[in-house]
């Protein structure tokens, strides 16, 4: 269960709670609740205050209901157990989805893994905003809320800071794709800073890892076709840093789509990216040694989280290259 699944089984645990007289008729079913990664010391995977939200308009104390969703999730496959604690905060412990599981998920979805089942991330622009920074902001805004089921998603959003003056002509200097992460990389209200590191080819630059890991991600699967194996979905010890941030990458794209903060999806491709080229020497065999099973899950990772990573730029409306000179 992925936290976005999380999420949505909340809501319909609340409604059914509420349809089943368990909760008052009066309580707000919210189309959408918080669930979010739990803080170091606390219990389980995830967190969600929901309880307390719901609380206000039952008329009920936040412990109560969350008494009553507790036993209704923690039913459900890929919950292991739902803990409640202090005044009614549900934390779940999510059964462990292996390696594989993963992989074959994102195959399966491919640069569309995380979005809302159904849903496409299409380029266009519905406001038309003369304003280079606020034209940016909004085409990611649409394409990321259309990639969670949400229509006109680009619209209404207040205080886009322009670019300065004084930077000039961005994407004649830095590019096209250059600028538009730095126009992404912070708030809307904030004013995008265009640092020298953007122009730099090494891994001092963000931007420049980014894009370098999708393509190092491509390169391993040419390099393994010149060994004779290809990927293999299957467990991978020490994969924990790169598999977290792809777990975690559907819970970012909705909380960036609710939020309209493309800024929190350049962070996830930041972190999924150095993950990626901490791993990537691990992939390919060394030495004398020959192709094994283990080698073709290591490339098994690698390519999915080259595609996830090629979906994300594209939803920032950034170039993900196959090859990096």
């Amino acid at each position: 269960m992925t936290p976005v699944d999380l999420s949505r089984s909340v809501v319909c645990a609340l409604r059914r709670a509420v349809e089943d007289g368990e909760l008052p008729v009066g309580v707000v079913v919210p189309e959408r609740v918080v669930v979010e990664r739990s803080r170091p010391g606390g219990v389980g995977d995830y967190a969600s205050p929901v309880a307390f939200g719901v609380a206000k308009g039952a008329a009920v104390a936040p412990r109560a209901v969350a008494e009553v969703l507790a036993p209704r999730l923690a039913g459900l496959a890929g919950i292991e157990r739902v803990e409640i604690t202090g005044a009614g905060f549900l934390n779940f412990v999510l059964a462990e989805s292996s390696v594989g599981d993963v992989v074959r998920d994102i195959r399966a979805r491919g640069v569309s893994y995380g979005f809302t089942p159904g849903a496409r991330a299409t380029p266009e622009i519905d406001v038309p905003l003369a304003a280079l920074r606020e034209r940016v902001v909004h085409a990611a805004v649409q394409r990321i809320g259309r990639s969670q089921g949400q229509a006109g998603a680009g619209g209404g959003l207040p205080n886009i800071a322009p670019v300065a003056k004084r930077d000039g002509e961005v994407r004649a200097r830095y590019g096209v794709d250059g600028a538009a992460w730095a126009m992404l990389c912070v708030p809307g209200h904030e004013t995008p800073v265009f640092p020298a590191w953007l122009l730099v080819q090494d891994e001092s630059s963000e931007f420049f890892r980014v894009r370098y890991a999708h393509s190092r991600a491509r390169a391993l699967t040419r390099n393994a076709e010149q060994l004779g194996f290809q990927s293999e979905p299957g467990e991978v010890p020490g994969a924990g840093a790169l598999l977290g941030a792809l777990r975690d990458h559907p819970l970012v794209l909705e909380a960036a789509a609710h939020h309209r903060a493309p800024e929190r999806l350049v962070r996830q491709l930041v972190v999924l990216a150095d993950a990626l080229l901490d791993f990537q020497y691990h992939v390919l065999p060394q030495g004398d040694e020959k192709p094994s099973a283990a080698h073709r899950a290591r490339l098994a990772l690698a390519e999915a989280a080259g595609t996830v990573l090629a979906g994300g730029l594209a939803l920032l409306g950034i170039d993900a290259p196959d090859h990096y000179l």
